[in-house]
């Protein structure tokens, strides 16, 4: 490529980190304020968390839609096409972030008029607070081109599994001590399930950032935790 050529094409790579910085900035936001406004019991914080949502879905369009005139004018190869592959890659799972912390904002306005909630709350914040702090290694894994990071992430998968295990059997718990906490407890159930789902997003992306920067991937099992009720 002549010279004007690689700079128009960093240029573009450059852009596409950009929309990817910005939907990571969103989907951490969003984690964060639905986890809060579910604590709080805050429905109109939840329901800006929705409004969120479709910021993030138009940047990964955005995304897609440069990624692929990238290639189709540039015909990248090597690490070059990897990088665009995984931008589009990395978007996709932020953009599924995005759908996850959604539906837990939308919990968090249906429990929005209770008046208490099971001390189970503890486990489900502990949750948030561990998937975010993935996510948030794993966006600067990518950013910084840190596969040690990366790979530190993929590792800690487990420990989210672990305590949506434990928050499982607290929730089960309080349902059968008194059946008033059943209609609550199911919605913390869909919850934790969402968060646990975030941290799998994060575990992939991490997958991303190492097959971008090793142009080999990860082994096809994942480090998980021990499933509900043991093997």
């Amino acid at each position: 490529m002549t010279d004007h050529t690689v700079r128009a094409f960093d240029r573009e790579l450059e852009l596409l980190g950009r929309k990817i910085a910005e939907m990571g900035g969103i989907g951490e936001k969003m984690l964060a304020d639905a986890i809060d406004a579910l604590i709080r019991l805050d429905a109109d914080m939840a329901r800006a968390t929705v409004a969120m949502d479709k910021r993030l879905d138009a940047l990964q369009r955005e995304v897609e839609e440069t990624a692929v005139l990238v290639i189709a004018r540039r015909q990248p190869v090597g690490i070059d096409l990897r990088e665009i592959v995984a931008a589009m890659r990395i978007s996709g799972d932020l953009e599924r972030v995005g759908d996850l912390a959604k539906n837990i904002a939308k919990r968090a306005v249906a429990l929005s008029q209770e008046q208490r909630l099971p001390r189970a709350m503890i486990g489900l914040r502990h949750m948030g607070e561990l998937a975010a702090l993935q996510l948030k290694d794993v966006l600067d894994a990518y950013s910084q081109r840190d596969v040690e990071r990366a790979d530190a992430v993929w590792m800690r998968d487990q420990e989210i599994d672990a305590l949506e295990d434990s928050v499982f059997r607290d929730l089960l718990t309080f349902m059968m001590e008194d059946p008033r906490n059943i209609t609550i407890c199911t919605q913390l159930l869909f919850c934790s399930k969402n968060v646990e789902r975030v941290g799998d997003h994060a575990t992939n992306i991490a997958e991303t950032v190492h097959y971008i920067l090793t142009g080999e991937m990860l082994p096809v099992e994942r480090p998980k935790g021990e499933p509900i009720g043991g093997k």
